[in-house]
């Protein structure tokens, strides 16, 4: 188990108060800063409304809002932290700057991960104090309840601290992916994005709407994905003889222009269709009552998934 006790969550936006569920339905102790004290408010109101799901995934009876502290110091938020998580908006001079601040009131040995979803570690912590225990622990929305989280090394972090924070991931029933080495957009963004430029041209020239572009992955694709990836998926496209059928019967489709992986431009009209379409999608629910739903069915997903993956993984 890891020995990672005390965890400083900086920024309690939707990735802050997401790491922050997780790691108190983990009985780690948890500081949170924030700039405003009016934030707390919120941040209390989506601890109680996860709860239920966080409590059903990971088998708790009740939640220690006691290991919970909220400060708008950041020196008093990481005092004795053994692990920094920063959730800070994605932008280098921030994040930069904050980082420069975190290296400066954290433990000698605190290992500082930053939340960032693309933007190179190596740059980020470029005026961080002992940048060899710093590093990327890049989550997935909603972080109370998705496994996955890339842990990507700057060109100065050590093995060390990499294998500490990989051990802290795993003690909040994490399944950490460790990226060998830094590249903009990281793993899991890259493949989003790709396919995120894919559907806004779609759109953008007419062929499909935002939802029959979502029910295209959703009752196809992605009910897959859940257990495996494209490449396993594939493999088994192939029949007995696997991925090197595929390949030979699908491989060809390469050369096609069924793609265009260069984004369109975000015209107004884009924009439109895209909000449009979602809102459609929507059917008048607010946000917090489809995030209630998709928990609940994240939940029901990852409890059914367990009988299987031990099968493949």
């Amino acid at each position: 188990m890891s020995q990672i006790k005390k965890i400083a969550v900086v920024g309690t936006g939707v990735i802050g108060a997401g790491w922050i569920i997780r790691c108190l339905a983990h009985n780690k102790i948890v500081h949170a800063f924030d700039k405003d004290i009016k934030l707390k408010k919120n941040l209390i109101a989506e601890i109680k409304r996860t709860w239920p799901y966080v409590k059903k995934l990971f088998n708790k009876k009740k939640i220690n809002l006691k290991n919970f502290k909220y400060f708008t110091s950041i020196e008093e938020a990481l005092k004795d932290a053994d692990l920094i998580q920063e959730c800070a908006s994605e932008n280098y001079v921030l994040k930069t700057r904050l980082m420069s601040t975190i290296g400066k009131y954290a433990k000698p040995n605190a290992i500082i991960s930053s939340s960032s979803s693309g933007l190179l570690p190596t740059r980020i912590y470029s005026k961080c104090k002992n940048p060899k225990r710093a590093m990327i622990g890049h989550p997935f929305n909603p972080v109370y309840l998705l496994p996955a989280v890339e842990i990507v090394p700057g060109k100065k972090t050590s093995k060390k601290f990499l294998e500490k924070a990989k051990k802290f991931y795993e003690s909040i029933s994490m399944n950490p992916i460790m990226i060998r080495h830094e590249l903009p957009g990281y793993l899991s963004d890259r493949l989003q994005e790709a396919l995120w430029r894919e559907g806004l041209h779609i759109i953008n020239e007419g062929h499909a709407t935002t939802e029959e572009l979502d029910r295209a992955i959703e009752d196809g694709p992605g009910l897959r994905w859940s257990l495996m990836g494209t490449f396993l998926t594939f493999h088994l496209a192939g029949g007995k003889a696997g991925m090197r059928h595929m390949l030979e019967q699908f491989g060809p489709a390469l050369k096609l222009p069924w793609t265009k992986l260069k984004a369109p431009t975000l015209s107004n009209k884009l924009i439109d269709r895209l909000v449009q379409g979602t809102k459609k999608q929507s059917k008048g629910k607010s946000v917090s009552k489809i995030s209630n739903i998709r928990d609940e069915y994240l939940v029901e997903l990852q409890k059914l998934r367990k009988k299987y993956e031990k099968k493949l993984r």
